[in-house]
């Protein structure tokens, strides 16, 4: 028998993607996270998605942590930072567990419970920046943006 070819993959995998990450990327990651609404929560891949790129997750989280203090404690003009958790449902605490605990206690204070694994349901409370809701954006049981 005759070794097959590789398999090439779709066109859309291979088409190069638009540079996301330079000067004003925090800026932008910011204001997408300024839209998310109180007892909703979205994913870091989400934010990237919607700023052109779901593979800039981790650099959305390098721009929610440079977060100037007065735009992270609340108040007018203030980015809800808390809102933004991992494509799995859970806080990434990245080693500042006292940050986590905070975000944790924000989110509850919004009504988002978390179950015994540190999770909270995506499906019942996500929030997506193309405009969907949980029940109306991702289909249940599809994680957007991971």
């Amino acid at each position: 028998m005759a070794p097959r070819a590789p398999r090439r993959p779709p066109d859309d995998l291979l088409a190069p993607e638009p540079r996301v990450c330079g000067p004003g990327f925090n800026e932008r990651v910011w204001e997408v996270v300024r839209g998310i609404p109180p007892g909703r929560v979205t994913t870091y891949g989400a934010v990237g998605a919607a700023l052109g790129s779901p593979r800039v997750a981790r650099q959305v989280g390098w721009a929610l942590a440079a977060l100037p203090p007065h735009l992270a404690e609340g108040g007018r003009g203030s980015v809800p930072w808390h809102r933004v958790i991992n494509a799995r449902g859970a806080i990434s605490h990245r080693g500042d567990f006292v940050r986590a605990e905070v975000q944790r206690r924000r989110l509850e204070a919004e009504g988002i419970p978390f179950d015994w694994e540190g999770r909270c349901d995506l499906a019942r409370h996500a929030w997506w920046p193309d405009g969907g809701e949980s029940g109306g954006g991702a289909p249940a049981g599809e994680i957007r943006g991971a």
